[in-house]
């Protein structure tokens, strides 16, 4: 257990505190404001103040965990070692940078409550972050300045037993589209191809008239295929299932049709299964707690895992919605437009309402890539994506943190555009086991 003194015991401070010091490091901590108490310690201890009381372990600290609210700070980038840090500590500080409040600062979103430009879906960019302005997108740099402070607290208390933790990887598969073409209604899969032939898509034409014939297999059914790459893997796997009405921007099929509800009673029964909560939901609660009852009656299940579809969530808004509806875990936390770390970290983490000051029950699974990120975004291979991921899980590997990445079960239809990108997943599970 390590003892830390500060002159104000904060929400902000106990939460970041206990996420880099208890969660990423396995250090229990605890605080106080009390200099006596703080003396008569025998164990690792630190202060976090504005000036040391002696020669002890002393980081000082920026305002932003004493503050509430959101204020417009500055923010300037410089360099630890050739690692990107801010918020400056001064030369009497055991490391050169405030870590916790930097830290705080990107786990929170902190920037994403100040004025910014949002896409054309209403999304926070990764333009306006701080991460991709300064070049450190693809670094989950939260863990990074971790285990650099450990370095430091293992040179000043030498005899204590600090803990590992351990590597991990997770498979999300989001289900846009269960079937490519079965199981839509007569006026979907008419017009389906009315439209492929008025655009002379031929070869869309042929395989529509062969599935829904039963000629061939439709290509988006891929569940098997994943489910025995996670068996034979043995890696955990989710499934994140859109279940809302047909819209525009949501076009799975109905999840009144039985062959939809079967698959996901099969799914339950071998992976995890969460909510993919559809286009709209962004900003309608009601909707979102609609799809989250169709989704507990069709498994029988509490649903406690949610995906917003396109990524579409604003903060706290959303996530307060979701901790209305008791989801524990989002999987949202990642750019639809770059790869990379969002929220800085490969740790999942738990949420903090910067509207009320407290850490909430929502758990946060920050994923580090997405397939349409590198096919429909970044625009390239499976091969040259084979890099890209190899990269990100090296980054996360380097800190023992959680790697997790987002495909659909289209992506391994190796239909149309996905030509080739069955092979990747394949790569991309033996690369993140290795």
């Amino acid at each position: 257990m390590i003892l830390v003194y500060t002159h104000k015991i904060t929400p902000r401070v106990r939460y970041i505190f206990k996420h880099i010091l208890t969660r990423t490091l396995l250090i229990p901590v605890r605080f106080t404001t009390k200099v006596e108490e703080f003396v008569a310690h025998n164990g690792p201890k630190l202060t976090y103040t504005k000036t040391p009381l002696g020669n002890e372990f002393f980081i000082k600290s920026n305002d932003l965990l004493f503050e509430q609210g959101v204020n417009d700070l500055e923010t300037n980038i410089q360099k630890w070692e050739e690692v990107p840090c801010f918020f400056g500590a001064g030369s009497k500080s055991a490391i050169p940078f405030d870590i916790f409040a930097a830290s705080f600062y990107l786990i929170s979103r902190y920037e994403e409550y100040l004025p910014h430009v949002k896409d054309v879906h209403g999304r926070y960019t990764p333009s306006e972050s701080l991460a991709f302005k300064s070049g450190f997108l693809e670094k989950p740099v939260v863990d990074i300045w971790a285990y650099k402070l450990l370095a430091k607290l293992k040179e000043k208390f030498p005899d204590y037993e600090y803990k590992n933790r351990s590597y991990n990887y997770i498979s999300t598969i989001d289900i846009d589209n269960a079937f490519a073409y079965k199981y839509k209604n007569f006026i979907r899969t008419f017009g389906g191809f009315i439209n492929d032939l008025f655009r002379l898509r031929l070869l869309d034409v042929w395989y529509r008239f062969a599935v829904v014939l039963n000629i061939m297999k439709d290509p988006f059914d891929n569940f098997q295929k994943i489910l025995k790459i996670k068996k034979t893997k043995d890696i955990k796997t989710i499934f994140f299932c859109s279940i809302g009405d047909y819209t525009t921007f949501d076009t799975n099929v109905s999840a009144s049709k039985s062959k939809y509800r079967l698959l996901i009673k099969d799914l339950v029964d071998y992976a995890s299964v969460g909510l993919h909560p559809s286009y709209f939901t962004m900003q309608n609660a009601a909707l979102l707690k609609k799809e989250k009852e169709r989704l507990e009656n069709i498994t029988n299940t509490p649903i406690k895992r949610s995906r917003q579809h396109y990524l579409r969530f604003n903060l706290p808004e959303t996530y307060q919605q979701l901790i209305d509806l008791e989801i524990e875990e989002d999987h949202s936390m990642g750019y639809a437009s770059k790869v990379g770390f969002r929220a800085s970290t490969c740790t999942p983490f738990y949420f903090y309402d910067l509207d009320f000051e407290i850490q909430t029950p929502l758990k946060v699974f920050p994923f580090a890539l997405m397939d349409t990120t590198l096919n429909d975004y970044l625009k390239i291979t499976p091969k040259q994506s084979l890099g890209k991921i190899r990269d990100l899980r090296n980054e996360v590997k380097a800190v023992n943190g959680t790697f997790i990445t987002l495909f659909h079960n289209e992506s391994l239809s190796n239909h149309m555009r996905w030509r080739g990108w069955r092979r990747l997943y394949e790569s991309m599970i033996k690369i993140a086991i290795s």
